[in-house]
């Protein structure tokens, strides 16, 4: 262990575990009790298409990323709520559609075309000092979000008809968790890659939900399973010599299944 930490980029990657996971357990929680897992998907695949414009154009992958998922996420919810079209269908649309573009735009971009494995699968060797630094930001900013308004997000949650009829502001509250989930997904990317970055928001709160249905418990015990499960499995892959994203998915499939089996 303290080889592994005398590296640069395993502490960059260790520290932009933590942080992420705190934020993607947080976040997680939310999506599943509102059922927003599909949603989730297609936002994720659709921002493999900015990330390959990004490549194109000599502009910051991250960067492009963030801006096609939070389009694609802006108007799935946007077109849904007009009736005109139906929500699984303009996920299917926006999840085939940024892949699509992804591929193309790396394939065209000129020189030394990226590996396209380290974008679907991860790879802790490109986490940076400046992606510590974001990672600290997104983990702080759900952190506040979720002491805040955690009353609100709750009904929200559980009983949006009710919320509506007590007027609290729905799109506000739909913008913020959007915009929380497409950070996540974003800085997942280098640890998990875009297949397995869908599992962080997932795993984990499935794992909280059977051993609590109360819902502050939840949060609590999702991210902190989401931090333990994937520091265990990045220090695994790199005892093992495995990819980083497939071991600390894993990881938490196993953990999944012990608690399961424990608690039946």
């Amino acid at each position: 262990m303290n080889d592994l930490l005398s590296y640069e980029f395993f502490r960059n990657a260790l520290w932009s575990t933590l942080l992420v996971g705190i934020a993607c357990g947080l976040t997680g929680t939310y999506i599943v009790a509102r059922r927003m897992v599909f949603i989730s998907g297609g936002i994720t695949h659709a921002s493999f298409g900015g990330l390959g414009l990004a490549y194109f154009l000599g502009l910051s992958p991250l960067l492009g990323a963030a801006t096609f998922a939070l389009a694609a996420a802006f108007a799935i919810h946007r077109l849904s709520a007009s009736g005109r079209l139906k929500e699984d269908s303009l996920i299917g649309l926006f999840w085939s559609a940024g892949m699509a573009l992804g591929v193309l735009f790396i394939y065209l971009s000129p020189g030394y075309a990226p590996n396209l494995l380290s974008f679907l699968f991860g790879n802790i060797l490109t986490v940076t000092t400046r992606q510590v630094w974001l990672s600290l930001g997104l983990c702080t900013a759900a952190l506040l979000f979720f002491l805040l308004l955690y009353r609100p997000l709750f009904y929200v949650a559980f009983d949006r008809e009710y919320s509506r009829s007590h007027r609290l502001p729905l799109s506000r509250l739909d913008a913020g968790v959007t915009i929380l989930v497409v950070l996540c997904i974003v800085l997942c990317m280098k640890l998990a890659g875009i297949i397995l970055v869908i599992s962080y928001l997932t795993i984990p709160p499935a794992i909280a939900g059977i051993f609590y249905k109360n819902f502050k418990q939840q949060l609590v015990l999702s991210a902190t399973i989401s931090c333990l499960g994937s520091v265990a499995g990045l220090f695994a892959s790199a005892a093992l010599d495995l990819p980083s994203g497939a071991t600390i998915v894993l990881f938490f499939l196993l953990l999944f299944a012990i608690c399961y089996v424990a608690r039946r």
